[in-house]
């Protein structure tokens, strides 16, 4: 007969589980309030920097965030300019290097046949059809340019978040009626910050460097691979593999075989030296995660919330594990969600 005690623990993960799957169900059919929030989230956090950086100039707060904003437009702006006329140029070119794609697999099929190989290609076609990857590329892009959309709304958000935040350690401080909150939020910014602002310098030189190589090798659209690098950077491990894909084939299409070795040896390249050694090296590798939680975190809020789910899900994750790291109670999930190796130190 079971016990009460093992009746109770099932009764309440069963009821955890419940809950969980309600959270998960509202978050999902929230994406349309949600994801323009943690874009907005997202953007403060990075400019934030520079709030404080104003404020620590004693410029009053409502200038210094008007000034932060004008320079964060004006770099939004100058990237929408570059790379706006790239993404409508490619979306429209999508279909002649589907096209070509196909007739390119087809004749290595032929190929195969003639050597006494016998492939079904109706099956391999259903399998793995390399042309398909221009299209999700695509429907990556306009999954980004549906953020956008909602410019006002995340400008308004990034605005208050600002404004909020000028403050936000002081109201800490009055509601627990000492600065122990207010230290350890201090400490979390600060993580959050660093983190954020080491990982935008990164993607912000990975896709320059891969913009530049690809130019001189003649690939199609160099500016909006070095976007599209730049962006997926911020998911370790993974997300160079998925940005090199489409610059890839396209080089397959438009320049031959030759030309696409070349590009997969530049994303390498690009991602061994600035990803493996010097990344590490400004960040520590304290505030690593494991592989199987990028790999997790980006299926699972790419399913919620689709493509800006999966650009936003490794920051997140990594900004709710410098936030356990810093708790007494939770400290364990930050150990499991970190890499194999030595646990992060003991906040003091």
């Amino acid at each position: 007969m079971e016990s009460p005690a093992g009746s109770t623990t099932g009764a309440r993960f069963l009821l955890i589980a419940a809950c969980l799957i309600v959270v998960v169900a509202g978050v999902k059919a929230a994406s349309d309030l949600m994801v323009p929030f943690l874009s907005a989230l997202f953007l403060a956090m990075i400019t934030l920097p520079l709030l404080n950086w104003l404020r620590g100039r004693r410029i009053p707060t409502p200038l210094a965030v008007v000034i932060t904003l004008v320079a964060a437009l004006s770099v939004l702006a100058a990237v929408a300019i570059v790379v706006g006329g790239s993404i409508s140029g490619f979306t429209a070119e999508v279909p002649k290097y589907q096209e070509r794609l196909n007739e390119m697999t087809k004749e290595v099929f032929a190929w195969f046949e003639a050597h006494g190989i016998d492939l079904s290609s109706q099956l391999t076609t259903d399998l793995v059809n390399p042309a398909d990857a221009f299209g999700v590329a695509a429907g990556a892009l306009r999954g980004v340019a549906s953020v956008l959309s909602n410019f006002f709304l995340v400008l308004l958000t990034v605005i208050f978040i600002l404004f909020e935040a000028a403050g936000f350690p002081d109201k800490l401080a009055a509601a627990f009626g000492s600065q122990s909150g207010s230290k350890r939020f201090e400490r979390i910014k600060f993580e959050v910050q660093r983190y954020l602002g080491i990982k935008t310098l990164v993607s912000l030189a990975t896709g320059v460097l891969i913009s530049i190589a690809l130019a001189v090798i003649g690939v199609d659209f160099a500016l909006l691979w070095g976007m599209l690098a730049f962006l997926l950077n911020y998911i370790p491990n993974l997300g160079s593999i998925i940005a090199a894909v489409p610059p890839v084939l396209l080089a397959v299409v438009q320049l031959g075989f030759g030309s696409a070795i070349a590009v997969a040896v530049v994303f390498i390249v690009a991602n061994i030296a600035l990803g493996t050694f010097i990344e590490p090296q400004l960040m520590g590798r304290r505030l690593g995660l494991s592989t199987l939680v990028v790999f997790l975190s980006l299926v699972f809020w790419g399913w919620i919330w689709g493509p800006m789910g999966m650009l936003l899900s490794v920051p997140l994750t990594m900004i709710v594990k410098i936030m356990l790291e810093n708790t007494e109670d939770l400290r364990w999930i930050a150990v499991l969600l970190g890499p194999a190796g030595k646990p992060p130190q003991q906040q003091s």
